[in-house]
Formats: structure tokens, sequence, C-alpha cells
């Protein structure tokens, strides 16, 4: 490389960090929302006795009640293989956040519940995730917070004004109204 070259690289590098800093695109924009939340609710969670859970865990629990789910249903809201869930309902299972009970509705096929200690999470984990986002809108307001969040569910949820109002009570359901089902 010459000279030359090193320079004309070095200020396009420059050019390009102050293009990020003045107008970053999206991906930089959530990364930078969601990583400091996601830190602060596995911290918290840890300091409350929950330290071996992991996110794809966290999305996992924000799914269950006490109905229970089953695990094809988990895969598919949770847009993963059946292969992979089932695997995280065996870890969740032997950390004893859940348990497999049969579906009255279908004796083939298991619920997956969550345990007394599963329920605990999701409560600790829905008041950390309240607080965070109680403190988002006193940071902005609370209508324009209120804005944001109507802004960023039309983003990440598109298809949700043509869902049904069964599969929108379901999703609700399934997750705190507030804060979804978390991470």
């Amino acid at each position: 490389m010459t000279v030359i070259s090193g320079i004309l690289r070095s200020v396009a590098g420059a050019a390009r960090i102050e293009r990020v800093r003045r107008d970053p695109d999206l991906g930089l924009l959530t990364a930078w929302l969601l990583d400091p939340i996601r830190e602060e609710l596995f911290a918290r969670l840890a300091e409350r006795g929950h330290d071996q859970i992991r996110p794809c865990h966290r999305a996992l629990l924000g799914y269950l009640d006490d109905a229970g789910a089953r695990p094809t249903e988990l895969a598919r809201l949770l847009g993963q293989p059946k292969q992979y869930v089932g695997r995280l309902v065996d870890e969740l299972e032997a950390l004893g956040y859940v348990q497999r009970r049969p579906d009255p509705d279908d004796r083939r096929s298991k619920l997956i519940v969550p345990t007394e200690r599963g329920r605990d999470e999701q409560q600790q984990a829905d008041l950390i995730l309240g607080e965070i986002e109680d403190r988002h809108a006193a940071r902005i307001g609370a209508d324009r917070y209120a804005d944001f969040r109507r802004l960023l569910r039309a983003l990440a949820l598109p298809d949700e004004d043509s869902a049904s109002d069964t599969d929108r009570r379901r999703r609700t359901a399934a997750g705190s109204p507030r804060t979804g089902p978390g991470w």
C-alpha cells in the first residue's frame, strides 16, 4: 500500500465514521437501544436469582402462561425449528423453569408450562422491563414514547394490522401487553 492510498483509506474511514455518527442506520440504532436493555435485564435477573437464563430462554418464557403451549406453537411464535425449541425446553426444564404436561386435547402432545420458578422469572422480567420503559418515557416524554412504541410496533409487526382479533388476543395473552414476550 502506498502512502497516498493509506491516507485515502484513512480519510474514507473517517468519513464513514462521521456519517455513522451523524446518521446511523436502523441496525445500529436498534442495537444501541437493545444492547443496554438486554444487559440491564439479564444483570438484574441474575441479581434476583435467575443467573442461568439466556436471551433465547427469555424469548421462550415470554410466550408461556399457565395454560401452556405446545412446542410446535412455540416454534411458530419464535420463528425457530421445532428441534431448537425442543432443546430450549430441555434446558429450561433442567433449570426448573418449565415442565411438560400432557395436553388434555391431544394425548400425543405435551404442553410446556412455567413452574413457580418460571413464573417468578416472568414477573421479575416484566417489572424490570417496565422500569426500563418508564425511564425511557421520562427521558423523552410519555406522549413521544407512546408514539415511538406505536411506530416501532408497526415496523416490527407489519402484519398485526391485518391479523384477526383472535390472533391479536392470543399474542397479547402470550406476553405482557406492555412489554411483549421480552428476551
